[in-house]
């Protein structure tokens, strides 16, 4: 295998069938060491979470398969934490796509005079940041991408359909074991002339609560997994 590609919390590997295979990692985003999937830096390592978040993502691929949603996933191998996906294009130097359905982390801190934390966002809120650590991920909008050429308003157009499709999936999933979703982060790619979400659906990319309280990653995956 050739290492294409070493990230914050997987390393991708180009397959000699032409796809590609995905390696996790126990890293996860935060700062000082306090989880936070709206921080663009790894903030804390915890042991046994990239296993933890492959069986989670293979729970979640398999349900938005089944509802006739095409993503990248082929196959996954827990044991070795490995995921085989179709090759994907992303858009610019990567772009990550985040639903959220109550106001809170960086949202509030952006808009914290116009909306208190905790606020729900009726229908989803989608909104997009370049991945760019040194300029904190910055907002762009679909008129800011398509004048960038990063992407033309039509496969905007898509990947919001498809980001508001999935979200509502994965949070009827946890509502259903007493769990609430507030926010949670994607990323998509183009296959061909189609937009398809890409790399990983896991508990160290959304943030959600149970009575009020947010469930760190390594309970909510046993939350999900063992119910």
């Amino acid at each position: 295998m050739e290492l294409f590609y070493k990230g914050k919390t997987k390393d991708v590997y180009k397959l000699e069938n032409g796809n590609v295979l995905l390696k996790f990692k126990d890293d996860c985003t935060g700062k000082d060491g306090v989880f936070d999937p709206g921080e663009n830096s790894v903030g804390l390592t915890i042991e046994g979470i990239g296993k933890a978040n492959l069986e989670t993502s293979v729970y979640y691929f398999e349900m938005l398969k089944a509802a006739g949603i095409k993503t990248h996933y082929v196959s996954a191998n827990v044991e070795e934490a490995t995921m085989e996906v179709l090759p994907a294009t992303v858009f610019g130097k990567g772009l990550e796509v985040i639903c959220r359905l109550v106001a809170t982390g960086s949202f509030v801190r952006r808009y914290g005079e116009y909306i208190e934390d905790g606020t729900p966002l009726e229908g989803g809120y989608v909104e997009c940041t370049f991945k760019n650590d040194a300029k904190g991920d910055p907002l762009v909008t679909s008129e800011g991408l398509a004048a960038l050429g990063v992407m033309s308003q039509e496969f905007f157009g898509s990947m919001k359909e498809q980001t508001l499709k999935i979200t509502k999936i994965i949070a009827d999933d946890l509502k259903s074991i007493g769990l609430d979703l507030w926010d949670i982060k994607f990323e998509f790619g183009y296959n061909g002339d189609e937009v398809i979400l890409i790399d990983e659906i896991a508990s160290g990319n959304m943030r959600v609560y149970k009575d009020g309280v947010i469930v760190e990653p390594v309970e909510l995956t046993k939350l999900i997994l063992n119910r």
